[in-house]
């Protein structure tokens, strides 16, 4: 009987690790680059207006 103890140690083991590697790669959603790249867009045309009292350099 100690024996098939010992023989179920690295039977979990490699069960646990199946399982750890299934969850590890897994598919995340990612949220993408939308929202950044917009307030981006928004920065670059504030930066591109010139102030109202300003005159050409």
């Amino acid at each position: 009987m100690a024996a098939l103890a010992w023989l179920l140690i690295p039977l979990i083991a490699a069960v646990g690790a199946g399982l750890w590697g299934s969850w590890a790669n897994r598919t995340r959603k990612t949220r993408g680059d939308g929202p950044e790249l917009d307030g981006y867009a928004r920065f670059r045309e504030a930066m591109e207006k010139s102030p109202p009292g300003a005159r050409g350099a």
